[in-house]
């Protein structure tokens, strides 16, 4: 398949999805506001346990921002995050770093910047293999079907797995779900395994092996995170509002290593689990330091763009090798895609 093609199916497949997401968006919707002289704030969020959901659940965005509506809306998996900010129905967005490298390079181009590290993947991101499959390695899976949701960090990770065993990609019958549409095929027996996250990773791991984690592949260079990330536009016009957003997000991850129970017991209510679950969730991901946020590592600070470019670059270029994106941009797209400004000031404010 040539990359011009590559190209043209991907467009296609997007304007498909930012009509069919235009007539859909809000249905999964908790609006907290409904003042119609309010400006309302756009925000995707995902159901896995971060500090995203400890801030939705608290109230905290809300509480800190009493002039606006806050409007949250439940998307499936990134893929879906970057078609509602194609068609300018979001101004942030809980989303993985995989996306996000997508979001960057053409032919989408998304005007977003990645303001935050909401978590690094570690345990919560796996690929199982369902009992009684004969399936032990990642070599055992040419020819099965394997389940993941297209455009995520849990698709660039089965590439990534399959990759590092030397497995090549139309060895194995990848299909495209979304996590709960994958469990319900595995329950059916309909794929052999499947890569995803939580909670569904955990429903999966009772009837299945885990083959990898995404905490090895990330030992293995091939690390994925989960970022919060805002419309440049939006950024541009109301820094006040995305540094309030990063005080409460920072405040979230100040709860998971100084109150796990209290942040539990929020992400349970949001997961619809029990806090032990949501305890035992929180302990598979690896969540930053609030210094850690604005170290070179990851975001940097003012003008100075940390390694969260490389490795957006590095996801990229990975894509790109397999054919996932027509061409990785260049290092200086994924620098500008990073928003610095007011780091690391407004976060040691907290």
């Amino acid at each position: 398949m040539s990359i011009t093609t590559i190209t043209r199916r991907v467009i296609a497949a997007f304007a498909g999805a930012v009509a069919v997401l235009l007539v859909l968006v809000g249905c999964s919707v908790d609006n907290s506001g409904g003042d119609d002289s309010k400006p309302t704030i756009r925000l995707a969020y995902q159901s896995f346990p971060s500090g995203d959901l400890i801030v939705k659940h608290n109230k905290w965005l809300e509480e800190a921002l009493p002039d606006y509506n806050i409007k949250w809306t439940k998307f499936d998996s990134g893929a879906d995050i970057n078609t509602a900010f194609v068609a300018k129905q979001l101004d942030f967005g809980a989303i993985g770093s995989s996306p996000v490298a997508r979001g960057l390079s053409a032919p989408l181009n998304i005007p977003y910047q990645v303001a935050f590290v909401l978590d690094v993947a570690g345990d919560n991101e796996a690929l199982v293999a369902r009992n009684g499959t004969d399936i032990n390695s990642i070599a055992d899976l040419r020819g099965k079907r394997v389940a993941t949701a297209f455009a995520s960090t849990a698709h660039y990770s089965l590439l990534a797995a399959l990759d590092q065993a030397g497995v090549k990609q139309d060895e194995v019958d990848i299909i495209d779900l979304q996590p709960q549409a994958s469990l319900a095929a595995w329950d059916r027996g309909d794929v052999d395994a499947v890569y995803t996250w939580l909670p569904t990773l955990d429903q999966l791991r009772k009837s299945g092996k885990t083959l990898i984690a995404s905490r090895q592949l990330a030992t293995a260079g091939k690390p994925t995170l989960d970022l919060g990330v805002v419309s440049s536009e939006f950024a541009q016009q109301h820094p006040d509002v995305v540094d309030t957003w990063r005080k409460v997000q920072s405040r979230a991850l100040a709860q998971i290593k100084d109150d796990p129970t209290a942040a539990a017991a929020a992400i349970a209510a949001e997961l619809g689990t029990t806090p032990e679950d949501a305890a035992n969730q929180l302990k598979q991901g690896t969540y930053l330091t609030i210094a850690e946020e604005s170290s070179p590592t990851w975001l940097g600070t003012d003008g100075a763009p940390g390694n969260i470019a490389e490795n957006l670059h590095s996801a990229a270029e990975f894509l790109a090798a397999q054919k996932q994106i027509p061409s990785a941009p260049p290092l200086e797209t994924f620098q500008k895609g990073v928003y610095t400004k007011g780091l690391p000031g407004v976060l040691q404010q907290n």
